[in-house]
């Protein structure tokens, strides 16, 4: 009889390889990369262009580019593209993000070939109608309201500014009046110089045969692009100094906390091990910041640590909501931790089990293709080596204290953060 008091083994992860992509380039300078698997009659196209937040002229291009992407092209209205999206039971969508915009399909592998004419004249025909740019305006710029009702909107908002510059890319806040003057000209210059299949990258996954792969690189492959010049964006450095902020919101009951610094990029010689130091921190649930200062000093639900890595800066961030009354008390314990991991090592068993779980998790993470696929597509955008995720494996399961202790006292000096307090 199994005898539930005993845990089961744990066996640790011998290695980690990503399934290989096929990688092709087409007549018009995309490069497409395919990942098969048949598991699923499902496949998602994401066609990739460096339309993002960093490479825009100015305040709210890229955003609202994205957005009128689907409201209406020469030969569709709004209202057809949704239908048509709809009939065959799939999911269309663009999405802009600080480096890159991305327009995703989900469908039926049986339904791509019908639905790859969309995906072109959405791409290559958008007209973005007046009407629709004015009420996407709107409600953005409604929901930036709402958000900044909150004091965790306010507290990443100021602490991004803070860590990159107010005029870095990613450190600059939401202007409602440089927004609402971008023009659909503008939004159509910005589509003609960044929306160039020529650096695309277009990923298909899932259950994919020969047949798709010809479909996509005829759909695809044969748009040329516009002779508008092309954006030519310098890049900025980020701008920061250890700086401690604060922005009162009166009648607020909570504080929303930030600390956080700049963060060596995944290129680091010691990227994984600083991974495994950020988990120890605060980057699970049974981490050193949770059980102090959620179990046992009973200060909030929940605090994290985490690492963002962008193509242009990484940032490391500690993040919390705590009633206004334990802001003060709260920040002295995260110092607390800090220190302590500068200045003790680890455990053994702490050690272990942070290993296991990270272990654990990233196996979990490659569950499915589709999260495969996006596992290799952080190898082509951070031009990372092919072995960087069996080499994540090999290095957690050997670092040893010492090191994460040395490592500790390099980047987790409380002296060396940003900090922003928003809240009473």
């Amino acid at each position: 009889m199994l005898d539930r008091t005993v845990a089961p083994p744990v066996q640790p992860l011998a290695s980690v390889k990503l399934p290989a992509a096929d990688v092709f380039s087409l007549p018009n300078g995309a490069r497409l990369h395919i990942m098969r698997n048949s598991a699923q009659p499902v496949v998602r196209l994401q066609v990739v262009f460096k339309a993002g937040k960093f490479t825009e002229p100015a305040l709210g291009i890229s955003l609202l580019t994205a957005r009128m992407l689907l409201e209406g092209t020469r030969t569709r209205t709004a209202r057809q593209i949704a239908d048509e999206v709809a009939f065959y039971g799939a999911s269309l969508e663009c999405e802009q993000g600080f480096d890159r915009a991305t327009l995703t399909l989900y469908c039926l592998s049986r339904h791509l070939s019908k639905l790859l004419p969309l995906v072109a004249d959405v791409l290559t025909e958008p007209t973005f109608p007046e009407t629709e740019a004015t009420l996407l305006k709107t409600r953005t710029i409604q929901n930036v309201q709402v958000e900044r009702q909150k004091t965790s909107y306010l507290a990443a908002e100021q602490f991004s500014n803070n860590l990159f510059g107010a005029h870095h890319p990613y450190g600059v806040k939401f202007n409602e009046s440089a927004f609402l003057q971008v023009t659909t000209e503008d939004m159509r210059r910005f589509h003609q110089q960044a929306y160039r299949f020529s650096e695309a990258e277009i990923f298909l996954c899932g259950d994919v045969d020969a047949t798709h792969d010809t479909a996509v690189s005829q759909a695809l492959g044969s748009p040329t692009d516009s002779k508008s010049p092309q954006l030519t964006t310098a890049a900025p450095q980020p701008v920061s100094a250890p700086i401690q902020d604060a922005l009162t919101v009166p009648g607020s009951m909570q504080a929303s906390l930030r600390i956080g610094r700049l963060w060596p990029s995944l290129h680091h010689t010691q990227t994984h091990e600083l991974q495994v130091l950020v988990k120890v921190l605060g980057g699970y649930f049974g981490s050193r910041l949770m059980k102090n200062i959620r179990e046992d000093k009973g200060f909030t639900y929940g605090i994290y640590a985490s690492v963002g890595p962008r193509e242009h800066a990484t940032s490391f961030v500690i993040g919390s909501d705590v009633n206004g009354a334990n802001a003060t008390n709260a920040i002295h314990e995260i110092h607390f931790e800090l220190r302590r991991l500068q200045e003790e090592l680890i455990p053994d068993t702490e050690l272990q089990t942070v290993k296991n779980y990270m272990a654990g998790k990233f196996a979990n993470e490659l569950s499915t293709v589709f999260e495969q696929c996006d596992k290799y597509k952080n190898l082509v955008f951070y031009n990372l080596p092919n072995t960087y995720y069996s080499d994540f494996i090999g290095h957690i399961q050997t670092v040893r204290a010492a090191t994460l202790q040395q490592l500790a006292q390099q980047y987790l000096s409380p002296e060396e953060m940003i900090q922003v307090v928003v809240g009473p």
